[in-house]
Protein backbone atom coordinates (compact mmCIF):
# COMPACT_ATOMS: atom_id res chain seq x y z
CA UNK A 1 0.00 0.00 0.00
CA UNK A 2 1.12 3.53 -0.94
CA UNK A 3 1.81 5.58 1.89
CA UNK A 4 0.99 9.54 2.02
CA UNK A 5 3.63 11.89 2.30
CA UNK A 6 3.01 15.42 3.54
CA UNK A 7 6.11 17.56 2.74
CA UNK A 8 5.87 22.09 3.36
CA UNK A 9 7.08 24.12 0.81
CA UNK A 10 7.97 27.30 0.26
CA UNK A 11 5.00 29.50 -1.16
CA UNK A 12 6.72 32.26 -1.77
CA UNK A 13 9.25 34.76 -0.69
CA UNK A 14 8.56 36.81 2.21
CA UNK A 15 9.17 40.61 2.65
CA UNK A 16 9.99 41.16 6.07
CA UNK A 17 8.23 38.75 9.31
CA UNK A 18 6.83 35.53 7.09
CA UNK A 19 3.49 34.72 7.67
CA UNK A 20 1.39 31.43 6.62
CA UNK A 21 1.13 32.72 3.09
CA UNK A 22 4.86 31.74 3.04
CA UNK A 23 3.93 28.11 3.25
CA UNK A 24 2.46 25.65 1.31
CA UNK A 25 1.39 21.98 2.25
CA UNK A 26 1.66 19.15 -0.27
CA UNK A 27 0.84 15.55 -0.19
CA UNK A 28 2.76 12.96 -2.14
CA UNK A 29 3.74 9.27 -2.24
CA UNK A 30 6.36 8.54 0.53
CA UNK A 31 9.16 8.09 -1.58
CA UNK A 32 11.80 5.01 -2.12
CA UNK A 33 15.66 4.83 -0.78
CA UNK A 34 18.36 4.38 -3.17
CA UNK A 35 21.39 1.81 -2.65
CA UNK A 36 23.08 3.80 0.15
CA UNK A 37 20.42 5.37 1.59
CA UNK A 38 17.36 5.19 4.60
CA UNK A 39 14.00 5.81 4.51
CA UNK A 40 13.36 7.60 7.58
CA UNK A 41 9.97 8.60 9.53
CA UNK A 42 10.36 11.75 11.26
CA UNK A 43 9.91 11.82 14.53
CA UNK A 44 10.99 15.32 15.63
CA UNK A 45 11.51 18.52 13.28
CA UNK A 46 13.71 21.24 14.23
CA UNK A 47 13.01 24.74 13.44
CA UNK A 48 15.66 27.74 13.67
CA UNK A 49 16.05 31.03 12.90
CA UNK A 50 19.30 30.74 10.47
CA UNK A 51 16.15 29.20 8.32
CA UNK A 52 15.01 32.91 7.48
CA UNK A 53 17.74 33.33 5.74
CA UNK A 54 17.29 30.73 3.49
CA UNK A 55 13.96 32.47 2.40
CA UNK A 56 15.81 34.95 0.85
CA UNK A 57 16.96 35.37 -2.47
CA UNK A 58 20.54 36.11 -2.13
CA UNK A 59 23.39 34.40 -1.15
CA UNK A 60 24.11 33.43 2.28
CA UNK A 61 26.48 30.79 3.74
CA UNK A 62 22.71 29.19 3.32
CA UNK A 63 21.79 27.75 0.48
CA UNK A 64 18.74 30.07 -0.19
CA UNK A 65 15.41 27.99 -1.18
CA UNK A 66 14.32 28.53 -4.27
CA UNK A 67 9.98 29.20 -4.24
CA UNK A 68 8.61 25.51 -4.77
CA UNK A 69 11.54 23.54 -2.91
CA UNK A 70 10.62 21.68 0.25
CA UNK A 71 12.25 23.02 3.50
CA UNK A 72 14.54 21.45 4.85
CA UNK A 73 15.79 21.23 8.41
CA UNK A 74 17.20 19.08 11.37
CA UNK A 75 15.11 15.57 12.02
CA UNK A 76 15.88 12.58 14.33
CA UNK A 77 13.66 10.23 12.89
CA UNK A 78 12.83 6.05 12.50
CA UNK A 79 14.48 4.17 9.70
CA UNK A 80 11.55 2.45 8.16
CA UNK A 81 12.99 0.89 5.47
CA UNK A 82 17.15 0.44 4.72
CA UNK A 83 18.64 -0.01 1.41
CA UNK A 84 22.19 0.41 3.58
CA UNK A 85 24.44 -2.08 5.83
CA UNK A 86 25.01 0.68 7.84
CA UNK A 87 21.57 0.73 9.58
CA UNK A 88 19.07 -1.63 10.23
CA UNK A 89 15.10 -0.96 10.30
CA UNK A 90 13.78 0.76 13.88
CA UNK A 91 17.27 2.11 14.54
CA UNK A 92 16.94 5.80 15.45
CA UNK A 93 19.09 8.67 13.39
CA UNK A 94 19.56 12.53 13.10
CA UNK A 95 20.41 14.20 10.09
CA UNK A 96 19.29 16.82 7.71
CA UNK A 97 16.06 16.20 6.19
CA UNK A 98 12.72 17.73 5.01
CA UNK A 99 9.37 19.07 6.79
CA UNK A 100 7.97 16.27 5.56
CA UNK A 101 6.98 13.14 7.38
CA UNK A 102 8.91 11.08 5.31
CA UNK A 103 12.47 11.91 3.67
CA UNK A 104 14.99 9.49 1.81
CA UNK A 105 18.35 10.14 3.74
CA UNK A 106 22.11 9.30 2.63
CA UNK A 107 23.08 6.85 4.75
CA UNK A 108 26.48 8.21 5.24
CA UNK A 109 25.22 11.55 6.17
CA UNK A 110 23.23 10.61 9.25
CA UNK A 111 24.16 9.87 13.03
CA UNK A 112 22.86 7.14 15.13
CA UNK A 113 20.56 8.62 18.41
CA UNK A 114 20.84 6.72 21.13
CA UNK A 115 17.67 6.98 23.76
CA UNK A 116 19.78 6.20 27.00
CA UNK A 117 21.71 8.92 27.14
CA UNK A 118 18.84 11.73 26.24
CA UNK A 119 15.38 11.89 25.18
CA UNK A 120 15.83 12.05 21.14
CA UNK A 121 14.27 15.06 20.78
CA UNK A 122 17.62 16.33 22.45
CA UNK A 123 19.41 15.73 19.26
CA UNK A 124 18.29 18.47 17.87
CA UNK A 125 19.32 20.67 20.20
CA UNK A 126 22.05 20.12 23.03
CA UNK A 127 23.76 17.15 21.21
CA UNK A 128 22.94 18.74 17.83
CA UNK A 129 23.73 22.01 15.66
CA UNK A 130 23.16 24.33 18.53
CA UNK A 131 25.09 22.38 21.09
CA UNK A 132 28.08 22.54 19.20
CA UNK A 133 27.66 26.06 17.85
CA UNK A 134 27.47 27.02 21.93
CA UNK A 135 30.51 24.66 22.48
CA UNK A 136 32.70 25.90 19.51
CA UNK A 137 31.61 29.43 19.70
CA UNK A 138 32.49 29.54 23.46
CA UNK A 139 35.31 27.93 23.87
CA UNK A 140 37.44 28.70 20.37
CA UNK A 141 35.83 31.96 20.10
CA UNK A 142 34.77 33.47 23.74
CA UNK A 143 38.14 31.41 24.83
CA UNK A 144 36.46 31.97 28.04
CA UNK A 145 39.13 32.36 31.09
CA UNK A 146 38.47 31.33 34.95
CA UNK A 147 36.79 34.92 36.62
CA UNK A 148 35.94 36.23 33.27
CA UNK A 149 32.16 38.09 32.94
CA UNK A 150 30.24 36.23 30.06
CA UNK A 151 27.23 37.86 29.01
CA UNK A 152 24.63 35.99 26.56
CA UNK A 153 22.07 37.15 24.44
CA UNK A 154 19.44 35.72 23.82
CA UNK A 155 20.41 33.18 26.82
CA UNK A 156 17.37 30.83 27.40
CA UNK A 157 17.10 29.27 23.42
CA UNK A 158 18.97 26.45 22.41
CA UNK A 159 22.40 27.74 21.85
CA UNK A 160 22.36 30.69 24.85
CA UNK A 161 21.56 28.06 27.56
CA UNK A 162 24.14 26.08 26.94
CA UNK A 163 26.52 28.59 25.99
CA UNK A 164 25.91 30.26 29.54
CA UNK A 165 26.46 26.52 31.25
CA UNK A 166 29.51 25.64 29.56
CA UNK A 167 31.37 29.45 30.78
CA UNK A 168 30.21 28.43 34.44
CA UNK A 169 31.61 25.28 34.23
CA UNK A 170 35.05 27.39 33.08
CA UNK A 171 34.87 29.38 36.09
CA UNK A 172 33.29 32.15 34.60
CA UNK A 173 30.25 34.70 35.96
CA UNK A 174 27.43 34.37 33.49
CA UNK A 175 24.88 37.03 32.79
CA UNK A 176 22.14 36.53 30.42
CA UNK A 177 19.27 37.90 28.41
CA UNK A 178 16.04 36.97 27.85
CA UNK A 179 12.71 38.28 27.05
CA UNK A 180 9.95 36.84 29.88
CA UNK A 181 10.22 36.20 33.81
CA UNK A 182 9.76 32.77 33.10
CA UNK A 183 12.99 31.93 31.33
CA UNK A 184 15.07 34.46 33.29
CA UNK A 185 13.87 32.22 36.59
CA UNK A 186 15.02 28.87 34.43
CA UNK A 187 18.70 30.67 33.62
CA UNK A 188 19.10 31.57 37.17
CA UNK A 189 17.19 28.77 39.19
CA UNK A 190 17.83 25.61 37.13
CA UNK A 191 20.97 26.72 34.89
CA UNK A 192 22.90 28.53 37.06
CA UNK A 193 23.35 31.41 35.69
CA UNK A 194 24.51 34.18 38.11
CA UNK A 195 22.49 36.89 36.33
CA UNK A 196 19.67 37.57 34.17
CA UNK A 197 17.98 40.38 32.66
CA UNK A 198 14.56 40.32 30.93
CA UNK A 199 14.85 42.96 28.54
CA UNK A 200 11.42 43.35 27.55
CA UNK A 201 10.94 44.86 31.31
CA UNK A 202 14.24 46.63 31.11
CA UNK A 203 14.39 50.30 30.03
CA UNK A 204 17.77 50.98 30.13
CA UNK A 205 19.81 48.15 29.25
CA UNK A 206 23.21 49.79 30.18
CA UNK A 207 22.10 50.39 33.52
CA UNK A 208 20.51 46.81 33.57
CA UNK A 209 24.12 45.61 32.99
CA UNK A 210 26.16 48.04 35.08
CA UNK A 211 24.03 46.27 38.11
CA UNK A 212 24.26 42.62 36.33
CA UNK A 213 28.12 42.56 35.03
CA UNK A 214 29.60 45.28 37.30
CA UNK A 215 33.37 44.36 36.50
CA UNK A 216 32.44 44.85 33.01
CA UNK A 217 31.95 42.42 30.21
CA UNK A 218 35.37 39.86 29.66
CA UNK A 219 33.41 37.59 26.38
CA UNK A 220 29.76 38.45 24.75
CA UNK A 221 27.94 35.92 23.28
CA UNK A 222 25.74 37.40 21.09
CA UNK A 223 22.55 35.44 19.32
CA UNK A 224 20.37 38.67 18.88
CA UNK A 225 21.92 42.09 17.73
CA UNK A 226 19.92 45.40 18.17
CA UNK A 227 20.01 47.63 21.53
CA UNK A 228 21.25 44.63 23.65
CA UNK A 229 24.01 44.56 22.16
CA UNK A 230 24.66 48.22 21.45
CA UNK A 231 24.69 48.13 25.02
CA UNK A 232 26.99 45.65 25.81
CA UNK A 233 29.62 47.12 23.61
CA UNK A 234 29.91 49.88 25.77
CA UNK A 235 30.84 47.74 28.72
CA UNK A 236 33.91 45.66 26.80
CA UNK A 237 36.87 45.30 29.04
CA UNK A 238 40.05 45.22 27.66
CA UNK A 239 40.79 41.97 25.39
CA UNK A 240 37.58 41.46 25.68
CA UNK A 241 36.14 38.70 23.06
CA UNK A 242 33.13 39.11 20.99
CA UNK A 243 31.54 35.87 19.62
CA UNK A 244 28.41 36.91 16.72
CA UNK A 245 26.59 33.88 16.06
CA UNK A 246 23.38 35.30 15.48
CA UNK A 247 21.13 38.35 14.78
CA UNK A 248 17.48 37.39 15.48
CA UNK A 249 16.43 40.96 15.68
CA UNK A 250 17.34 41.68 11.85
CA UNK A 251 16.26 38.78 10.43
CA UNK A 252 13.28 40.23 9.23
CA UNK A 253 14.79 43.59 8.32
CA UNK A 254 13.53 44.91 4.91
CA UNK A 255 16.68 47.07 4.75
CA UNK A 256 19.97 47.78 6.88
CA UNK A 257 19.22 48.88 9.59
CA UNK A 258 21.61 52.20 11.23
CA UNK A 259 22.58 52.58 15.07
CA UNK A 260 25.40 53.63 17.13
CA UNK A 261 28.50 52.96 15.08
CA UNK A 262 30.25 50.62 17.07
CA UNK A 263 34.14 50.26 15.69
CA UNK A 264 35.61 53.15 17.83
CA UNK A 265 34.85 52.03 20.91
CA UNK A 266 36.77 48.62 19.85
CA UNK A 267 40.17 50.68 19.23
CA UNK A 268 40.76 51.88 23.41
CA UNK A 269 39.99 48.21 24.80
CA UNK A 270 40.98 45.99 21.97
CA UNK A 271 38.34 43.84 21.73
CA UNK A 272 38.11 41.33 19.12
CA UNK A 273 34.95 40.42 17.05
CA UNK A 274 34.54 37.39 15.03
CA UNK A 275 31.90 35.93 13.00
CA UNK A 276 30.68 32.28 13.98
CA UNK A 277 30.04 29.35 11.66
CA UNK A 278 29.63 26.01 13.59
CA UNK A 279 30.24 24.25 9.93
CA UNK A 280 34.08 25.53 9.79
CA UNK A 281 34.63 23.19 12.93
CA UNK A 282 33.26 20.06 11.12
CA UNK A 283 36.29 17.58 11.68
CA UNK A 284 35.44 18.44 15.04
CA UNK A 285 32.18 17.52 15.45
CA UNK A 286 32.74 13.78 17.19
CA UNK A 287 34.82 15.99 20.24
CA UNK A 288 31.62 18.45 20.67
CA UNK A 289 29.33 15.56 20.64
CA UNK A 290 31.38 13.15 23.02
CA UNK A 291 31.80 15.96 25.01
CA UNK A 292 27.85 17.16 25.28
CA UNK A 293 27.01 13.65 25.59
CA UNK A 294 28.85 12.95 28.93
CA UNK A 295 27.74 16.41 30.26
CA UNK A 296 24.03 15.23 29.62
CA UNK A 297 24.36 12.11 30.39
CA UNK A 298 25.85 13.16 34.02
CA UNK A 299 22.96 15.58 34.49
CA UNK A 300 25.55 18.72 34.43
CA UNK A 301 24.57 19.98 31.39
CA UNK A 302 20.74 20.56 31.39
CA UNK A 303 18.50 21.13 28.25
CA UNK A 304 14.68 21.96 27.60
CA UNK A 305 12.94 21.82 24.63
CA UNK A 306 9.80 23.50 24.13
CA UNK A 307 7.70 20.85 21.45
CA UNK A 308 5.29 21.97 19.26
CA UNK A 309 2.97 18.95 17.75
CA UNK A 310 2.52 18.23 14.58
CA UNK A 311 3.69 18.58 10.73
CA UNK A 312 0.83 20.73 9.93
CA UNK A 313 2.23 23.41 13.10
CA UNK A 314 5.71 23.37 11.59
CA UNK A 315 5.62 26.73 10.03
CA UNK A 316 3.74 28.25 13.40
CA UNK A 317 6.58 26.66 15.25
CA UNK A 318 8.62 28.61 12.71
CA UNK A 319 7.71 31.62 13.38
CA UNK A 320 7.00 31.58 16.83
CA UNK A 321 10.93 31.29 16.73
CA UNK A 322 10.66 35.56 16.32
CA UNK A 323 8.05 36.27 19.22
CA UNK A 324 10.17 34.15 21.68
CA UNK A 325 7.75 31.51 22.10
CA UNK A 326 10.30 29.01 22.80
CA UNK A 327 12.22 28.36 25.59
CA UNK A 328 15.28 26.16 25.07
CA UNK A 329 15.12 24.36 21.49
CA UNK A 330 11.98 24.59 19.45
CA UNK A 331 10.84 21.51 17.68
CA UNK A 332 7.89 19.94 15.85
CA UNK A 333 7.09 16.50 17.46
CA UNK A 334 5.74 14.85 14.03
CA UNK A 335 5.49 11.11 14.83
CA UNK A 336 4.80 9.58 18.10
CA UNK A 337 7.03 6.47 18.55
CA UNK A 338 4.53 3.97 18.61
CA UNK A 339 2.41 5.23 15.93
CA UNK A 340 2.33 3.17 12.41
Amino acid sequence: MTTTNREWLLAERPDGEPDMDSFELRETDAPSPAPGELLVRTRFLSVDPYMRGRMRDAESYAEPWDVGDALKGGIVGEVVESASDAYDVGDLVTGEGRWADYATLDADDVAPVDPTVADPKAYLGVLGMPGRTAYFGLLEVGEPKPGDTVVVSGAAGAVGSVVGQIAKRNGCRVVGFAGSDEKTAWLTDDLGFDAAINYKDTDDYRAALDEAAPDGVDVYFDNVGGPITDAVFTKLNLDARVAVCGQIAHYNDEGVPTGPRKLPGLIPVRARVEGLLVGDFATRFGEASERLARWVASGDLQHRETVVEGLENAPDAFLGLFSGDNIGKQVVRVSAADEE
